[in-house]
């Protein structure tokens, strides 16, 4: 089957999107039974098509190799989109129950409640949701409970390299009862026994 110039440039531009990296036009050239200067010939073309429309991707050309681009003009919508939005601050409850976990674990929801003197069910499916608290097995107890541990995320989340970073505490129960704030104390005080992330 014999390939118009059209047909050509459109296999062109989809090899360039599946390649990532400039694709030499002699190796396109091979892949669709053309000569290398007719390929180059064919991606210039392109390339001054897309120009010349002022369509959101450019080609580039680097040393006989094409790449598809994004337009610089564009740069401050892309670093809009890519910027992560920040976080919202972790209530107390959920650092309190945070807390608890990294320190005590492996630990169990009926463990946490009772430090906590309140369920923590749903503050728990609330860390696990933000992959800062994982399952990491069950207790060899009546019931078999599930077993709590911090993860990965945690430590990236409060800028730990390991859980040997993690303040010392001597007792978790009675750090949270002396955090406890009163009606002066700011809703996010209690983070600062936990690395002083305020996200």
């Amino acid at each position: 089957m014999t390939l118009n110039d059209r047909e050509f440039k459109s296999a062109f531009e989809s090899m360039m999107f599946i390649w990532g990296e400039p694709l030499d036009a002699r190796t396109a050239a091979e892949a669709v039974g053309l000569g290398a200067d007719e390929a180059y010939g064919l991606f210039k073309e392109i390339q001054r098509e897309y120009d010349e429309s002022g369509r959101g991707l450019a080609v580039r050309e680097i040393g006989g190799a094409f790449q598809f681009v994004t337009r610089v003009e564009n740069f401050d919508y892309l670093r809009r989109l890519c910027t992560p939005v920040k976080e919202k601050r972790l209530s107390q409850a959920a650092l309190e129950t945070l807390a608890i976990i990294a320190y005590r674990q492996p630990v169990t929801k009926g463990e946490i409640d009772v430090i906590r003197g309140v369920k923590s069910e749903r503050i728990i499916e609330g860390l696990a949701k933000k992959e800062l608290v994982e399952e990491k097995g069950r207790a060899d107890a009546v019931g078999k409970p599930i077993l709590y541990g911090t993860t990965a995320g945690f430590l990236r989340y409060f800028g730990f390299e390991s859980l040997a970073e993690l303040p010392e505490i001597d007792d978790i129960e009675d750090a949270l009862r002396s955090a406890e704030p009163d009606a002066t104390d700011e809703p996010e005080q209690i983070s600062l026994s936990l690395g002083g992330t305020d996200e």
